[in-house]
């Protein structure tokens, strides 16, 4: 899918196209990941493989945000944030309502255009709870702006694995994080300023499985010269399943346009920690060096 629409915060209009694409992938028979791309709000969300019921999970998870957070609006923090929570206590109320005796859980990734404090203002909120991923693109580089909540970063981050070797880990699969596991549902949550011209990659961690930041960077790359068809979520999907498919893959393009707000070199992390920190707290996560 492609679609294009203008949100407006006050008297500043952002210009939104997006591109979305899911697969069950070469070898799975079921599609267990679910998306929104309703703009300004753009979810992934990944059911728990192995488990019961992770197609299910998904999908509510993935509705009861679309309850809280109606397509076209904008929601302040509080309210995307309890959107958040709600997703996760309606994991659990439909796991105990259809009887499901294992773990029925799912990832999730969001990104969303959120009001300020003050009129008129306005951030993208960005969250994330396991391994679906929110990268950010300048044209140049590839950064990836959350941390995967699984165990082999966990270990990377205590240095006793490498990156590279996480990414051929025979536990690369087990997640730290979960919607709907547990009766409380922790986030990383953190504030992205909108500037002039932003490029944000959602997805699950089927993409990431199969490609590297470097090959993803690559098809960005690419894709900027060649137009839009395919579509670069298609683009990005076909290439994770040809690539091999292990496991289910969606990925979600947002390119947003804000003419009247100032403009960044880089539209990800670059600008974000010196605008942030002027409202007393920073809220990014560590992130590792962008792909080329």
């Amino acid at each position: 899918m492609r679609a294009q629409t203008e949100v407006t915060v006050g008297s500043a209009a952002t210009r939104i196209v997006v591109s979305a694409e899911t697969s069950a992938g070469a070898v799975r028979p079921l599609n267990e990941d679910s998306f929104r791309a309703a703009p300004p709000l753009f979810v992934v969300a990944d059911g728990m493989g192995g488990h019961e019921r992770g197609d299910v999970a998904s999908r509510t998870a993935i509705a009861a945000i679309a309850d809280r957070v109606p397509e076209g609006s904008t929601p302040t923090v509080d309210e995307l944030l309890a959107a958040i929570g709600a997703a996760n206590d309606a994991v659990r109320e439909r796991s105990e309502r259809d009887g499901v005796t294992g773990v029925s859980g799912t990832t999730l990734v969001v990104l969303g255009l959120v009001r300020g404090d003050s009129e008129g203002s306005a951030y993208w909120l960005a969250a994330n709870i396991g391994d679906s991923r929110l990268y950010a693109w300048s044209g140049r580089d590839l950064r990836q702006l959350t941390v995967d909540h699984s165990l082999v970063q966990e270990l990377v981050d205590a240095g006793t694995l490498s990156v590279a070797d996480a990414a051929s880990h025979p536990d690369r699969n087990v997640i730290t994080r979960a919607v709907g596991v547990r009766p409380e549902v922790s986030a990383d949550v953190w504030l992205l300023p909108v500037v002039g011209d932003q490029v944000f990659l959602l997805c699950s961690d089927g993409l990431t499985r199969e490609l590297s930041d470097a090959d993803i960077a690559a098809l960005l790359r690419e894709h900027g010269a060649h137009g839009e068809r395919p579509t670069i979520a298609q683009a990005l999907v076909d290439a994770a399943v040809a690539a091999g498919g292990s496991d289910n893959v969606t990925a979600i393009v947002v390119e947003a346009s804000s003419p009247g707000a100032p403009e960044a070199s880089d539209p990800g992390l670059a600008s974000t920690r010196d605008r942030l920190e002027a409202d007393a707290e920073d809220t990014l996560p560590r992130a590792p060096e962008p792909a080329r």
